[in-house]
């Protein structure tokens, strides 16, 4: 088939909606689209406000595939078919078309045979060679090819299908293949592995080395293994988790038109499969039908995107009755499908369908229709899905970024200092040789009887010899022991993280988990915190809380304060005293009354009933009765809540068929018909019902945002000004409000008005807009009746948590899918954003004005800062302005306006935009950046930060698994860094100074030893005994010191969150701090002539050799202590128990050792040495002499220059209770009076419909009819 005639064919096809081809496939062409300024990489067209409120004709010939676009109904009317008839191509064939014969024959006898676009029944199969070709070799590095044209899919022909990839999903680091290289490029990018690799090497050259050629690659592969074990665990679950996963079971379809169980992993593109209520979903499918009215079914994506009200998709019309096995195996043709990619809100596809008679029939798919893996099938018995990308090509895996080899700061720092020490090393290793060439060349002469070389080959080969032997002689300047303490450690804090009961949630079972523990002391220099809103702040659960009916607020639990106003009038009144008020008068019983006051009574009685009944007609929520009990099934949790508010409070919604609806007041069941709904758009901000009570009355219900409703209503209103005074109270209490109003109808008016709103209905293009125009004619003159005010509930401990991350110089971005003045309205009931703060919104149209405004405003504020003016700002940013600021020319001046705010709250945006804006800080800025979330959505976001933390508690969900650490709470995160998070940086810091400073301090001795033995490279110590220096005798110090020390309480640490900015500007782990501890390690002790005895005698090489050694260590130990914040009986048994040790070990080892022709250095030195008063005072007076320095120095700076963690120490030491002046009823007043003021400006309000949902919604309710739901097909 030529493109000619596709084109032709799909203009004649009203299914199509102008159909035609663009760019010959994918994407289709974007040069009528008005945001075609818009970056593509960076833009989601989900997140776009007015997409729904575009007239179809502005777009120009509408994009191919997109269901919303072809404007098909939702009942059976179909699309005509597009096949060989006078509708489709005229009377006759156009000049100098060709036609094949076979191409298209409307034979009823024969079935089509298929083409190159409408593959039939028998495909021809594809060759092994062919297939071959198609599945080439990937590198594990190389790049994804980007796939340009369309997937073409044959239905019920899985032959058709084998070159598409199965449904395996692998989420590890390594595999077998590549764990050796990987992990060894891992360990080897580590300088310190990499020096040690190359000290073994030079000490296996013969005749090089000083000390046993063993004594360097031993420990190195001890270090090795003990990172590859490590490494091998972690992995292993991962391994674990992807087997669970794969080997789930699925019934998928086969051509007997029976279902056979499969594991997840052998689903294969163009299969159907089976799911049923409670299933997750194993692969991107699209819906073919389903056991609801017009194919709709449920869906929870909590796993994708943290929310966990209900979407609903829904099936073409056109295979939407293919609701049994046999009816889906006649599906002929093929789909036509986009290329697998990350977009997760859109889809475009076609199905070519071949009818019996053998005409093939074009059907529209958008994203409706499509169902994603891990979303999860709810309240819908089963579901026919076809597999339409499986494994890595599923949405979800293309949102998720391969796990990162993350590397902390401290490491990075290590690796540069590892560096400078080998430079250190070199010239000394240079000097040392220097020293010995001056022997060997100017007084070779005096020492005739070494027998030197004297040919110039000879000493330059002598000279590189010299230089190696030196190397190897002060390689450990480097610690080896470093790297595996650090590994042991960090374990250990990881550990110490995972059992801390204050992290632990009962509700769940769950405790915290730190999944990568490598990166534990970035916990404690976190200065950004990118955090997800649903799921991670919000329990997004929604609590029908206060009302307002004729001017009385009512609540749940009534204040007491609230109770009686000042005048003794207008006091709060609880649900229990409404229901009072209401059974004082039952509509069902006519009690006679005259007093004025009972006529008010009354009147007030009438206004609680109409709004109990708005609140339980005025919505789509569907009723199910789920194991006794009612369950409100709806697009949006706020409607729900609000329908469950009704019900508690008498008025029960119990049924809804397509043109009415059944409540419950008082067991007395009320019919209420439903006339038309005029839904809920971002535009309207409100929504409509028109409904003929059981009187006959026509009523018009309204409710929405307090902003549209109150210029509405009609004049001479009793309840506007209370009612506002209560939204004002509500919305300082951070709840989420709607105003509720209603009017009378007369018959002829509603008749006049029908008409306007049919014709609209029938519009082609601008239907919406049509709509819009003609819900206004009617939504007017408006009677109020109160408000309503959910909560958005919080979850625990969020707002203190977050003010406390504030004062602790953390800044909190908050990054959500939600709209703008839901992400506002939580901002401001989480204390991210308080009352004193000025709000920056950038919600623009196109680039041009996104940059203007940045631009503007960043002039603005410095010009005022200049001035010396602070003010604290918030920056709120929708998606699409977001998707222009995040261009490359624009995000330096974004990121410049986002920096200067205390808080940042991005609404509206893609997964992708997510970890753009993560990546853009993380670029630009040298700060260590922390992401928290609890949906795949977050998964690319925490992985693109330097910690991700991932909101565990809930099954399955897929951010724990790719995050650093999982807890249950947002709450857990102020311990997880305050304390964890600064205990660990400090701990880390010290350790790492310390080992250097104690190899520095040993190393050093043998440089200086060296100018007393001539430059010989002669060791000063016994070559076991120096091995055992790092390895058992100053082990136990360093290790300790990074598990137990504190150097404040976690008391201290939470009551004074200001410490945590230690961390962040590095304090304790500068570049100065080093090179101070490696100068002082520089221990210079002279040598002059031998150690003489008290008998004369000279006491030999070994004797003072093993003096000096453990005078070294006993410095070494004496330092250690000195930096001890705390002592517990661990640093008991390391710092003095490692001496004492020592000097027992020592002797016996000297004793045995030569005994068995080991280390025959020590013969008969023990009777000697440990029997000599010089040996005793120097071992005890050397020390004492070498930390006189450091102790003075610690008086004087902690009396003199004390930091702010010194007086802290002071304040935990003594006790000193905390005297910070109580303000807090002035605060809390002066709060309000900020909050009301602002609030009068910015209101949040409660959503009565999802926002974006593309379909209509009114259809949809019109579809069911839960009276019948028995008579649901089976689907076998």
């Amino acid at each position: 088939m030529t493109d000619d005639f596709l084109r032709l064919v799909s203009q004649a096809n009203p299914a199509a909606s102008q159909y035609q081809q663009a760019n010959n496939g994918y994407p289709p062409s974007q040069s009528n689209n008005p945001y075609n300024d818009r970056s593509p990489q960076l833009m989601d067209p989900f997140f776009d406000d007015d997409d729904d409120n575009i007239a179809d004709s502005a777009f120009g010939n509408a994009a191919p595939m997109k269901s919303q676009e072809s404007n098909l109904p939702l009942a059976a009317a179909g699309a005509s078919p597009a096949g060989h008839s006078k509708v489709t191509l005229g009377e006759g064939v156009p000049q100098g078309w060709n036609f094949d014969d076979d191409d298209l024959q409307p034979n009823s006898s024969q079935p089509f045979q298929g083409s190159g676009h409408f593959p039939g029944t028998k495909p021809e199969k594809p060759s092994a060679i062919k297939s071959l070709k198609s599945r080439k070799w990937k590198w594990p590095w190389a790049k994804e090819k980007e796939l340009a044209g369309e997937r073409v899919i044959a239905l019920n022909n899985s032959a058709a299908n084998s070159d598409f990839g199965n449904n395996f999903v692998s989420t590890s680091k390594y595999n077998l293949a590549t764990f050796v290289p990987k992990f060894l490029f891992e360990q080897f990018s580590k300088y310190a592995n990499l020096f040690f690799l190359f000290t073994a090497c030079i000490q296996q050259i013969p005749g090089v080395s000083p000390t046993n050629r063993y004594t360097t690659i031993a420990p190195l592969a001890a270090v090795l293994l003990a990172s590859a074990f490590k490494e091998m665990q972690e992995d292993l679950k991962r391994h674990q988790s992807d087997s669970e996963l794969n080997a789930r079971k699925a019934k998928v379809l086969t051509q007997q038109g029976t279902f056979a169980e499969k594991k997840w992993k052998d689903i294969e593109v163009g299969d159907v499969v089976r799911l049923e209520s409670d299933d997750f979903i194993p692969a991107d499918m699209l819906i073919l039908s389903s056991s609801e009215p017009e194919g709709l079914c449920y869906i929870e994506t909590s796993n994708l995107d943290g929310e966990t009200n209900l979407k609903i998709k829904q099936a073409s019309p056109h295979t939407a009755s293919l609701t049994s096995p046999s009816l889906v195996n006649t599906l002929h043709g093929s789909l036509r499908s986009e290329q697998p990619n990350n977009s997760l809100y859109t889809y475009e596809g076609t199905l070519d369908l071949i009818t019996n008679g053998g005409i093939p029939k074009q059907v529209p798919l958008g994203p409706d229709q499509v169902l994603l893996r891990g979303a999860q099938l709810r309240n819908t018995p089963w579901v026919y899905g076809l597999t339409v990308f499986t494994g890595h090509e599923t949405k979800l895996m293309r949102n998720a970024t391969s796990a990162p080899i993350k590397r902390t700061a401290v490491e990075r720092q290590v690796n540069l200092q590892i560096i400078f020490l080998f430079i250190l090393l070199l010239a000394l290793s240079i000097g040392s040789t220097i020293g010995s060439s001056i022997r060997s060349w100017f007084f070779a002469d005096a020492q005739w009887y070494l027998f030197e070389t004297t040919t110039l080959g000879g000493r330059a080969k002598g000279f590189i010899e010299d230089i190696l032997t030196f190397i190897i002689l002060y390689n450990n300047l480097i610690p080896i022991s470093l790297i595996v303490t650090m590994e042991v450690v960090k374990f250990q804090q990881a550990q110490f993280i995972n059992w801390d009961l204050d992290m632990y949630y009962a509700k769940t079972d769950t405790p915290a988990l730190c999944r990568t523990s490598s990166l534990v002391e970035e916990l404690g220099q976190i200065e950004y915190v990118f955090s997800d809103k649903t799921g991670t702040l919000t329990c997004n659960e929604m609590e029908f809380k206060m009302c307002s009916i004729a001017g009385t607020a009512y609540a749940d639990v009534v204040d007491e304060s609230k109770r009686e106003s000042e005048d003794g009038k207008d006091g709060w009144k609880t649900f229990a005293q409404m229901k009072t008020l209401l059974e004082s008068a039952n509509p069902f019983q006519d009690m006679p009354s005259t007093s004025s006051a009972s006529l008010a009574s009354e009147q007030e009685q009438d206004v609680v009933r109409e709004f109990l009944t708005l609140l339980s007609v005025c919505h789509t929520v569907i009723p199910e009765i789920k194991n006794g009990k009612m369950v409100y099934q709806a697009s949006s949790p706020d409607e729900a809540a609000l329908v469950s508010g009704a019900e508690l409070l008498g008025y029960k919604f119990t049924t809804r068929k397509p043109k009415s609806v059944f409540i419950e007041v008082w067991g007395q069941q009320q019919e209420y018909e439903i006339l038309n709904v005029c839904e809920f758009n971002s535009t309207r901000k409100r929504m409509s019902t028109i409904v003929r009570a059981p009187d006959g009355k026509i009523k018009l219900y309204t409710k929405g945002a307090d902003t549209v409703i109150l210029e509405r209503l009609s004049k001479n209103q009793p309840f506007t000004e209370k009612t506002l005074a209560h939204l004002e109270e509500y919305a300082t209490e951070g709840l989420r409000t709607l105003c509720i109003a209603y009017r009378d109808i007369s018959e002829q008016e509603y008749r006049q008005w029908s008409t306007i709103y049919d014709q609209a209905a029938q519009t082609i293009n601008g239907r919406g807009d049509a709509l819009d125009s003609a819900a206004e004619l009617i939504e007017k003159d408006l009677f109020l009746l109160g408000a309503t005010a959910i909560e958005d509930k919080l979850q625990d401990g969020v707002p203190d948590t977050i003010h406390t991350l504030q004062m602790a110089g953390i800044k909190v971005w908050v990054l959500t899918g939600d709209r703008q003045e839901t992400a506002i309205n939580i901002g401001m009931s989480c204390r991210l954003i308080s009352e004193s703060m000025n709000l920056v919104i950038i919600n623009e149209e196109n680039a041009q004005d996104t940059a203007e405004f940045i631009t503007k405003r960043l002039s603005a504020i410095k010009n005022q800062r200049s001035t010396g003016e602070l003010e604290d700002l918030a920056l709120v940013i929708d998606g699409k302005s977001l998707g222009f600021a995040l261009e490359k020319e624009l995000s330096k001046v974004f990121l410049e306006l986002a920096i200067m705010c205390k808080a940042v709250i991005c609404c509206r945006v893609s997964p992708l935009q997510k970890a753009l804006v993560v990546k853009l800080v993380k670029k630009n800025q040298k700060a260590i950046l922390l992401a928290i979330g609890d949906g795949a959505n977050d998964v690319s976001m925490i992985q693109a930060a330097h910690v991700g933390v991932g909101i565990s508690g809930v099954e399955g969900l897929q951010a724990a698994r790719s995050a650093d650490v999982a807890i249950s709470q947002f709450r857990f995160l102020k311990k997880l860094l305050l304390v964890h998070g600064a205990w660990s940086y400090r701990r880390l810091s010290k350790l790492i100074l310390y080992s250097f400073y104690k190899n520095i301090v040993l190393y050093m001795t043998q440089f200086w030893y060296s100018f007393f033995n001539n430059f010989s490279g002669q060791i000063a110590y016994e070559s076991w005994t120096l091995s055992l220096y790092n390895v058992v005798f100053t082990v136990l110090p360093p290790l300790v010191i990074g598990m137990f020390d504190q150097f404040v309480s976690a008391r201290i640490l939470d009551r004074y969150p200001q410490l945590y900015t230690l961390g962040q500007k590095n304090e304790f782990f500068t570049k100065t701090s080093f090179w101070l501890w490696i100068l002082y390690g520089f221990s210079v002790i002279l040598f002059w002539g031998d150690l003489k005895l008290a008998d004369g005698l000279d006491s030999g090489h070994w004797f003072w050799g093993t003096t000096l050694y453990l005078a070294v260590l006993l410095t070494v130990l004496g330092k250690a202590a000195l930096i001890s914040d705390i002592w517990t009986k661990y640093t008991v048994a390391a710092i003095p128990g490692s001496f004492i040790f020592t000097m027992v070990f020592l002797p016996l080892y000297a004793i045995v050792a030569p005994a068995i022709g080991f280390s025959t250095e020590y013969s008969g030195i023990v009777p000697r040495l440990w029997s000599s008063a010089v040996f005793y005072i120097v071992i005890f007076l050397v020390p004492v002499f070498c930390l006189a320095r450091d102790f003075a120095w610690k008086y004087y700076r902690r009396t003199y220059m004390p930091s702010s963690y010194h007086i802290a120490q002071e304040l935990q030491k003594y006790n000193i209770p905390d005297y910070r002046p109580r303000q807090e009823q002035f605060q809390k007043a002066i709060k309000k009076v900020r909050a009301t003021q602002r609030m009068r400006k910015n209101r949040g309000f409660a959503f009565s419909q999802t926002e974006n949902s593309r379909q209509d919604q009114a259809k949809i309710i019109r579809a069911y009819d839960t009276s019948k739901a028995h008579a649901r097909p089976s689907g076998y």
